[in-house]
């Protein structure tokens, strides 16, 4: 079996997001029907083989390449300087600031110039990204500028794109048959080296960058501050209060909601989430000491994410990147931040629940990862390392997914015809906890200066434990109510059909019980009956590739869930559909 779609979803399959014409839209699930029932499985191919490829020839880091050419491009980013930046007053003893020496080049954007003392401005970003698409005007590479989506504020939140493909447009890069990487920074308001690192790729990405030869195997999207309203507050929360970086799945702010429509679009094939870290507190008051690592890497771990897409993140993106940085004189960990009230609560990686973009983007089987340098706290202390830092890490992102492209493609090929396959069939995944572990943990000693090794409790965020699980729906009815609920899927590329005539459903309803289950949800059971869809209610197959992202959003006794917050505020809005269903779907 080599198709496990119908027919029918050709049209979803090269547009996700997009509705699929009218002629085909009626009586889609009688041939998906047709097409589960022929399928019992899908075999999992061989793993793609090390790329015999030549290596991209943009160097590793724009430095390495201005040390090595006579004439480096007007806009180049870097010029070679002693160590010797100075710093703001230190939040520790000089000798542990001298663990961390400047890099032997000197990055420039507005907010790095000498004797500055902020950090790039939302407007000074602006002008410097209409700057750069202008001077790609009737040339290749082409690089757009993309503002439509803007902060709480009103600020614009911008995406420069930069491609071969004759136009920006979704279609134009989908039809240049290479992968897109998206790198996103900025999701806190105190993620300063990130952001500074996007703007100084973003100025090698045209004509004679050194970014601009990758551009012949991938297209690239940089997100430099997704989060303007922090920047311009000084904090690290949206301009409501909310943790951007937990809002990919409820999409309840503005930003994540322009993030996740950029995804939906253009579809990349790669992400990289690009943030920072504290240094210093709560660490220092806990365990006197203070953190060693430059860099925090961490590929996206969620339940039900495609295991190929997992191995991809693992061994295309955070090894290479791990190497690379270590060669530089980096100091690598895991992503990972201290925990619970105390000491004795250790540490914990970053979440496996559904909720950041790295897992979420997992489940639209996007290969992610996540990289945080140490400074969301140190102001522009180390800022030159800093960036120095996320430079490597995003041009070894660039340069991996270069290198694979063809395997990217096979890879995304193969996930999103398995994923779709699953309805029906199998498990889900419920809710997973991360493993709970012991683990020496590498920091400097407050005291001595010296790095240590430090024993704490580590939460994993590596391995997934005590899985609850269920059967593997057909899909999901939802009330016509539940007109919030599917735009937010829709948002996030999720297929959703509106029912056109009266349908009989099997189905699994939803049943709360008053017991609570201690993690702040209520405890379900499922109850096996009939009911009769309406003209105007709602209909999720999980015959297509994100499937698993919205079994995350739909299955309501989850502290993630969209019924855990109100976007669907009734058990009864929604049910598990068991068999499949014979329906008539309204024409779009």
């Amino acid at each position: 079996m080599t198709k496990p779609f119908a027919p029918v979803f050709a049209p979803y399959l090269e547009r996700p997001g997009h509705a699929l014409s009218s002629h085909a839209s009626r009586w889609m699930l009688l041939a998906s029907a047709l097409t589960l029932a022929a399928c019992s499985s899908t075999p999992l191919p061989e793993w793609p083989a090390a790329s015999t490829a030549p290596r991209p020839q943009a160097p590793s880091t724009p430095a390495s390449a201005a040390a090595s050419t006579a004439s480096a491009p007007s806009a180049a980013s870097v010029t070679p300087v002693a160590p010797n930046t100075r710093l703001e007053v230190l939040p520790y003893s000089a000798a542990i600031a001298a663990l961390f020496p400047d890099p032997s080049e000197r990055y420039s954007t507005p907010g790095l110039s000498e004797g500055r003392h902020s950090a790039t401005t939302n407007s000074e970003l602006a002008e410097l990204l209409r700057e750069i698409s202008q001077q790609s005007l009737n040339q290749s590479p082409r690089i757009g500028l993309l503002n439509s989506g803007s902060a709480q504020s009103g600020t614009p939140i911008y995406a420069l794109v930069a491609t071969k493909a004759p136009a920006i447009s979704p279609l134009a890069l989908d039809e240049s048959g290479r992968p897109t990487v998206m790198i996103v920074a900025g999701q806190q308001g105190t993620d300063t080296a990130a952001t500074e690192a996007v703007l100084v790729l973003s100025k090698e990405l045209g004509a004679g960058g050194l970014l601009a030869p990758l551009l012949d195997k991938i297209n690239i999207i940089f997100v430099p501050r997704a989060n303007p309203d922090g920047f311009a507050q000084g904090t690290a929360t949206t301009a409501d209060g909310t943790d951007l970086r937990q809002d990919h799945l409820l999409l309840q702010t503005p930003e994540a909601r322009f993030l996740a429509k950029l995804a939906r679009d253009y579809r990349p094939s790669v992400l990289l989430d690009a943030g920072e870290f504290n240094a210093v507190q709560p660490t220092l008051q806990r365990f006197n000491a203070v953190r060693a690592n430059d860099m925090g890497l961490q590929y996206a771990v969620t339940p039900n994410g495609h295991e190929f897409v997992t191995k991809a993140a693992r061994e295309w993106l955070h090894q290479p990147v791990s190497q690379t940085l270590s060669q530089a004189g980096m100091r690598v960990d895991w992503s990972f931040e201290a925990t619970g009230p105390s000491a004795a609560t250790g540490f914990a990686m970053g979440t496996t629940e559904p909720t950041t973009l790295r897992n979420v983007s997992s489940l639209k089987n996007v290969v992610s990862m996540e990289a945080s340098s140490r400074g969301s706290d140190l102001g522009r202390t180390h800022l030159q390392r800093r960036v120095h830092s996320h430079v490597k890490a995003m041009t070894t992102v660039l340069e991996s997914a270069a290198q694979r492209a063809a395997e990217l493609r096979q890879v995304n090929s193969f996930v999103t015809r398995d994923v779709a396959s699953q309805a029906c069939r199998s498990s889900l995944t419920v809710q997973a906890q991360p493993r709970m572990e012991q683990r020496d943990v590498t920091l400097i000693d407050a005291a001595s200066a010296h790095i240590v090794q430090k024993p704490a409790a580590w939460t994993s965020g590596l391995a997934l434990g005590a899985p609850r699980t269920r059967s593997h729906a057909c899909g999901y009815w939802l009330s016509a109510n539940a007109v919030q609920a599917t735009e937010r899927l829709g948002m996030m590329g999720v297929y959703v059909q509106r029912v056109a005539e009266l349908s009989s459903l099997d189905v699994e309803t939803y049943q709360s019980s008053a017991a609570a289950t201690g993690n702040g949800t209520t405890s379900i059971s499922l109850a096996r009956g009939h009911m009769e869809a309406a003209p105007g209610s709602y209909y999720v197959s999980m015959n297509q590739p994100l499937a698993f992202l919205a079994a995350a959003a739909l299955e309501p006794d989850t502290p993630y869930s969209f019924y855990s917050h109100g976007i669907l505020s009734q058990l009864n809005e929604t049910a598990r559909v068991v068999a499949l269903p014979q329906i008539v779907f309204e024409e779009e």
